[in-house]
């Protein structure tokens, strides 16, 4: 290769600069919305699964814990980062990252309308596809192993969820998906792949370890404990030497608390990450 073309190629995976990021996420977010509905609501579905696939990652690198582990919750934490790079690279739709569609509303290019149809639709997709995944992974018997050590951290974490009060729920949702949307905005950075998953492996990992809360990832970790307090044999609570009466705050109407709650939180979250950079690097300014 010649030393100028040794050059562009050395120019074409240069990471953009915070400014050229703002740009370019600004155009990631526009494209979003001018897909057809069918397409959106398909790649939601496909974010809910791989959410889903990160939250039983989480589930296994946690099981055997018997007291808090940081260097654990750390391990947890970057297995469920599967899941956001898997919608970021391979490409989906997530509510929690398209929160940000409030720049595009504060520009005016997005109606209000518009805006809420369009997290509903994705809403939607991500609660069906990671219910999917959620169901399939009882089914395959993926509580069981370690004598019943993962279906108890599905368990254990779940109960710790749904039992955490309204203000705590909203304010663990707000910190949650401003990590969240960071870990989206930091990739519009990164041109190579592994730059997108070494960028947002750090702000995953930190809001997984930190125990905050992120509504998708809860539409399939709460379903999943709750199938397992449902229908679990007495085999498995013999394994793990406990009963369904040990997690009573695990109920169906708790999940849907945590879910309001979690989803408000996560909203408000993504606004303010969306906000400060449109007001940073996108507002328009007099000469």
């Amino acid at each position: 290769m010649s030393e100028d073309k040794a050059k562009e190629a050395t120019v074409a995976v240069q990471d953009a600069s915070p400014p050229e990021a703002a740009k370019i996420a600004l155009d990631y977010l526009t494209a979003k919305v001018k897909k057809p509905t069918e397409d959106v609501f398909l790649l939601a579905l496909l974010a809910g699964a791989y959410i889903a696939f990160g939250s039983i990652l989480y589930a296994v690198v946690s099981a055997g814990e018997t007291g808090f582990s940081g260097p654990q919750h750390l391990a947890a934490g970057l297995g469920f980062s599967v899941g956001l790079v898997l919608v970021i690279v391979a490409g989906a739709e997530l509510f929690t990252g398209d929160t940000m569609l409030v720049i595009n509303r504060i520009r005016e290019t997005l109606d209000s309308a518009t805006m809420w149809r369009f997290w509903g639709v994705v809403y939607a997709g991500n609660l069906l596809g990671a219910l999917f995944v959620a169901i399939l992974f009882i089914l395959a018997g993926g509580h069981l192993p370690g004598e019943g050590a993962v279906g108890l951290s599905l368990l254990k974490a779940a109960e710790g969820k749904v039992e955490k009060g309204v203000v705590a729920l909203i304010s663990a949702g707000i910190l949650a998906n401003m990590l969240v949307c960071l870990a989206v905005w930091v990739t519009q950075a990164a041109r190579s792949v592994p730059g997108k998953i070494l960028a947002l492996a750090g702000p995953i990992a930190a809001f997984v370890a930190a125990g905050l809360e992120h509504s998708v990832a809860n539409m399939s970790l709460v379903p999943m404990a709750l199938m397992v307090k449902w229908f679990a044999a007495p085999e498995f609570w013999a394994g793990i030497q406990t009963n369904a009466d040990a997690f009573p705050a695990l109920t169906f109407f708790g999940f849907l608390k945590n879910l309001l709650f979690v989803t408000i939180g996560n909203t408000i979250g993504g606004a303010l990450i969306g906000f400060a950079y449109w007001f940073a690097y996108l507002k328009k300014r007099p000469a």
